[in-house]
């Protein structure tokens, strides 16, 4: 990583409070470039507290946009940080008319030209994206890394239109703590126990809003941009990684917009910016590469950005299992067009006899974390265990030449069910001549939503039907003399939550079934992609203090083998104690449990407890959050408690329990 010192500009910041029609101010960092002359604006607009939690990712991009002639901004959503009034859902109406008049500020400033950029990562990608589907005039260009343009079929909530466990209660937790921290009276000043208070009276756990909403309704289709991509005016580079959730986002951006206002991006990287060098990499040098898409869409300079291929992405060579990898091998390659001529669909057809699948409850415990950032543990590991409890159909990679895949995967397959319900999982895997196999990529179906997201239907009982879906985009090659394996199971646990009956499984029938790869061969836009080296500017100086604990396991399995339960321990390792430049001392530690009994759907349990501390020690500020979520289910339903204790100092200032009940209508 090179840190950078030297700009084109000197930089200055300050934090002001941005009007808007109803009254409220969001709080917001500005960081300008030292000049007379007016610049563009960058927006990135997030609920999570510029003061401290990104404090210090922010430090390392919004100074260097600065430094190269940029006001880079930095905006807390209303009811969050030190920005006024009460918390919201994700991306609610009020958040994006809320984006929309920040944009109409920012270019209204005689500092600002009149050119507005928004970019950022995941929720600040999502909201970006969404913004610029309601097209202020002002918004010309957007950067969205590790987004989605449908959020109900490619975010956290769902899978395949079944219940995403991991992290519909996992990310539901989150936010309930997120959305419970006080304001800083650093910078919110002597309102902000007021201010606490009122926001804490407004939080309302988001599982619940979630739950009710099983199948893709109009809950979901708003701030799904793949509902009209021609809404979209900005123009949108779109960016993810092979390691992120949210990475076919990218593919059908580069399919569906114009070409003549898009590129996409696609590294070996998990949910984290290109930039940071966390695992797995190559890291690039991304702000350089986010420069040139400012200039030339902001500035008007001709800098060949839109001569680069509409596609960039990585392929990855084969590689041994393992849960984290500092660097994947494999090269860059670019594509013209999307879809791309040089990537035909070629069928694996299945072979045998009809077979009997019902997999064990915990089969899953395997798959490694949902959203990757980095860790030790978040990958999957070797996959042996979890084919053994799967049926696996195998193909050979011949001996001369490597089977190079890019794009989405498909599987059609044959069962018949003698229950009503079922999902059913596909996992791609890449197998060495050692017999380890390594993950490639995934896909699920909830059986019931085999006729489309926005509607359930059982299954006819004890009847054969095709179903076809897709598994997630990967660039890959498959090494000459290892085996493609395509292992098929009827549980996923913990990304998949079961429904009662489906223990049973169901029956697949090879005639019929087919793997469908979408095999690459070379493309004249393969050479020459090259990135600088990754650069960030100074960083922000936080402290994390040593302790002499042992950190628990990132990812702990347990088995009570007289109870028959598989239990999964999860510490998130979003980012512990640390001590601000500032005096801040921020203390955050949170745990995750699923837990499953083998033969019994409704068994199925999360549970998340979150602590974290806002200490001041010079204005004696001791403000705490503790919250516990639970979700169980029984064969009607889900049942839901989420725990809100707020402390300042000894004092209990606020104290909710909530308990529903959520019938389940699908998912």
């Amino acid at each position: 990583m090179i840190i950078r010192t030297d700009f084109p500009y000197g930089t200055t910041h300050e934090d002001v409070r941005i009007p808007l029609p109803d009254g409220v101010e969001l709080y917001a960092r500005i960081w300008r470039p030292v000049t007379d002359e007016p610049v563009p604006a960058l927006l990135e607009y997030l609920p999570y507290r510029l003061t401290d939690w990104t404090a210090p990712r922010d430090q390392q991009r919004h100074p260097w946009y600065a430094g190269h002639g940029y006001a880079s901004v930095r905006v807390d959503v209303r009811g969050h940080g030190c920005s006024g009034g009460r918390p919201g859902d994700e991306y609610d109406a009020r958040e994006l008319a809320d984006g929309v008049a920040v944009v109409e500020w920012l270019a209204a400033q005689p500092w600002c030209t009149g050119s507005v950029g928004m970019f950022g990562i995941s929720w600040g990608g999502f909201n970006s994206l969404q913004i610029a589907a309601l097209a202020p005039e002002p918004l010309k260009a957007v950067v969205t890394v590790c987004s989605t343009d449908d959020r109900y079929d490619n975010d956290v909530h769902y899978m395949g239109g079944s219940v995403l466990a991991v992290d519909m209660h996992a990310w539901a937790a989150t936010m309930l703590a997120f959305s419970s921290r006080p304001p800083d009276p650093q910078f919110a000043g002597e309102d902000w126990r007021r201010m606490w208070l009122d926001r804490l009276e407004a939080v309302e756990p988001l599982v619940h809003t979630w739950l009710s909403h099983q199948t893709r309704d109009a809950y979901w289709r708003h701030g799904s941009v793949c509902e009209d991509y021609t809404a979209i005016g900005a123009a949108v580079l779109a960016v993810g990684g092979w390691h992120d959730p949210y990475r076919d986002t990218v593919l059908r951006l580069v399919e569906h917009l114009p070409p003549a206002r898009v590129r996409g991006l696609i590294g070996p990287w998990s949910h984290q910016y290109p930039d940071r060098g966390l695992p797995p990499g190559p890291a690039i040098g991304f702000l350089q590469e986010t420069l040139r898409w400012w200039d030339h869409w902001l500035k008007g300079a001709d800098n060949g950005v839109m001569e680069e291929p509409l596609l960039r992405t990585w392929i990855s060579d084969s590689h041994p299992p393992a849960t984290v990898y500092e660097e994947l091998p494999g090269r860059w390659v670019g594509e013209k067009s999307w879809p791309s001529a040089s990537v035909i669909p070629v069928p694996y057809v299945f072979q045998g006899a009809p077979v009997d699948v019902a997999s064990p409850q915990h089969t899953g415990l395997d798959a490694g974390r949902f959203f990757p950032f980095g860790n030790d543990a978040d990958l999957p590991p070797d996959q042996r265990e979890e084919d053994a409890k799967s049926a696996c159909f195998e193909f050979p990679v011949g001996r001369e030449e490597p089977v190079e895949i890019l794009g989405r995967p498909s599987v059609t397959l044959r069962l018949r069910l003698d229950v009503p319900y079922g999902q059913v999982v596909a996992r791609l895997c890449d197998v060495a001549p050692d017999g380890s196999s390594t993950l490639v990529t995934r896909g699920a179906l909830n059986l019931s939503a085999r006729r489309g997201r926005d509607r359930a239907l059982p299954w006819p009982v004890g009847s054969y039907e095709d179903v076809t879906f897709e598994l997630n985009g990967i660039g890959h090659a498959f090494a000459p003399g290892h085996r493609i394996r395509l292992a098929v199971s009827s549980a996923y646990w913990p990304w998949i939550w079961p429904r009662a009956g489906s223990e049973a499984g169901w029956t697949l029938d090879p005639a019929g079934s087919a793997l469908t790869l979408p095999v690459r061969a070379g493309s004249a836009a393969d050479g020459g992609i090259v990135f600088e080296a990754p650069e960030q500017a100074e960083p922000l100086g936080v402290v994390f203090p040593a302790t002499l604990d042992e950190p628990r396991p990132e990812r702990l399995v347990v088995r009570d083998v007289a109870r028959g339960t598989w239990r999964l321990e999860v510490d998130p390792r979003y980012g512990g104690t640390r001590v601000y430049p500032d005096g801040l001392e921020y203390g955050e530690d949170a745990e995750e449990v699923y837990e499953i009994q083998d033969a019994d759907a409704l068994s199925a349990r999360t549970f998340s407890r979150w602590r974290i501390r806002l200490h001041r020690p010079e204005l004696g500020w001791d403000a705490r959050v503790e919250t516990r979520s639970e979700i169980r289910c029984d064969e009607g339903g889900f049942l839901t408690t989420n725990e809100v204790v707020c402390r300042e100092g000894d004092e209990v200032v606020f104290h909710r329990t909530w308990e529903r009940r959520l019938p389940r209508a699908a998912g």
